[in-house]
């Protein structure tokens, strides 16, 4: 392969799946914040005003979570854990002072990337099912308030997990340059792919 030509990591439909998915999980956050506490009500007024926000929460919602079943469709084969990720992981200190020489092989996404999307996938799936419990006028009133209430509790719990979770991925989109490349152009070099996704890389040459 020449080093030259850079190597397809996404195609066009992975890229879109993923912004839309990510365009949606930013307005659902923010809506949800502005629900969340007086102090961030104002984060209501990007979207018409209080009501109009508690009105698109939930659509934005079931939104985001058909997009991320698309999006997760296309990758849960490739974030399948196995011995390999688990040695990554107990090597967290050499990932953290970037020593990657010393880490395992990487197929197309290290431990951390699938961990963070198997913390994604249940807690899409947990914030759906605990946001329709309380999804007033349609849905809550067929469920105990007790109930309705320890799910308003679990739904803001999940929600500042997969916050938290979504900064901490951009950040290391950010750390681990030419990361942003391969979702907006999606493609990436054969030295970024060597040296971060080697065992990837090496199967994507034999395949030609």
């Amino acid at each position: 392969m020449d080093p030259k030509v850079p190597i397809v990591r996404y195609s066009d439909g992975e890229r879109i799946n993923h912004w839309t998915v990510a365009i949606l999980f930013v307005l659902v956050a923010i809506s949800g914040l502005s629900l969340f506490h007086p102090a961030l009500f104002w984060l209501s007024s990007l979207f018409g005003g209080g009501p109009w926000t508690r009105i698109l929460h939930p659509f934005f919602g079931v939104a985001v979570f058909v997009s991320f079943v698309a999006e997760m469709s296309r990758f849960w084969r490739d974030n399948r854990i196995e011995a390999h990720d688990r040695q990554w992981l107990r090597q967290w200190r050499d990932v953290l002072a970037n020593r990657e020489d010393k880490l395992p092989e990487v197929g197309r996404y290290n431990a951390g990337q699938k961990v963070l999307f198997w913390v994604m996938v249940v807690g899409m799936f947990a914030l759906l099912v605990t946001g329709i419990m309380f999804w007033r006028p349609w849905f809550a009133y067929s469920f105990p308030i007790g109930l309705v209430r320890l799910a308003s509790l679990l739904h803001a719990a999940v929600a500042a997990i997969l916050i938290v979770a979504i900064i901490v991925h951009v950040y290391a989109a950010i750390w681990t340059k030419g990361s942003f490349r391969a979702m907006i152009r999606g493609t990436v070099s054969l030295r970024w792919a060597m040296k971060h996704h080697r065992a990837w890389t090496q199967e994507k040459i034999k395949q030609g």
